[in-house]
């Protein structure tokens, strides 16, 4: 008798606990690429804008004019932190000129509390891929012990083992262990490597907000 082995068959062919196994592996691959493709563009977009920003605050512009053009709400990460201290550093004033005390430990929390903002941004939607990575290969195993189960209730059932009659079983209950693990692998490789270029960002913002409260504080002492 053939025996037919194509993917679609086997799936078509599982039985339901399996098949919702499968559908819920190939639901969380569709999603792990999503987050995969949508937190490559935001860190490329992320890193651009830094760099355009960086260019424009080693201009030499006066920093007030800087952030005259910027505004209050700009678009960009790095532009968000340098106003989140610019505004402090403009509250800091008083009326006749002079500064209120304990400035520069105010500028230094905006802007942390700032970087801790992008930095939950940036980060957002790596705890799914983590998830996927460790839990998919354990669902796939669930169904592949759920269709050995199956074929060895065929068996039992028919009174014969040729492999017309274990085959399909076994291979049903592979094809569960496969899409947990097709599932797994991108999520735990790209989850490293996108934790990794996040560091790298947030540790750029960290950078700047030294140098920008160096610089205030140069200012301060002038």
């Amino acid at each position: 008798m053939e025996v037919e082995f194509s993917m679609w068959r086997q799936i078509a062919e599982a039985s339901l606990v399996v098949q919702l196994v499968m559908v819920m592996l190939v639901g969380a691959s569709f999603w792990s690429w999503s987050v995969i493709i949508q937190k490559i563009i935001s860190y490329r977009t992320a890193r651009v804008e830094a760099a355009r920003f960086d260019r424009s605050f080693w201009s030499g512009e006066p920093l007030d004019a800087l952030f005259d053009e910027i505004g209050t709400t700009p678009s960009g990460r790095s532009e968000r932190i340098f106003a989140a201290g610019m505004m402090e550093w403009r509250r800091s004033h008083r009326q006749d000129g002079g500064l209120i005390a304990n400035a520069t430990s105010r500028i230094d929390r905006s802007m942390d509390v700032a970087i801790a903002k992008e930095s939950e941004d940036l980060q957002k939607g790596l705890q799914i891929l983590a998830t996927i990575g460790s839990t998919a290969p354990f669902v796939g195993l669930f169904g592949t012990v759920w269709g050995i189960m199956n074929a060895f209730i065929a068996i039992a059932g028919e009174q014969n083992t040729n492999l017309a009659v274990v085959a399909p079983g076994i291979a049903e209950a592979l094809l569960a262990t496969a899409l947990g693990l097709l599932a797994a692998i991108p999520a735990v490789i790209f989850y490293n490597k996108l934790n990794a270029d996040s560091d790298r960002i947030i540790s750029g913002y960290e950078a700047f907000a030294d140098e920008f409260a160096t610089i205030l504080s140069r200012q301060l002492d002038a």
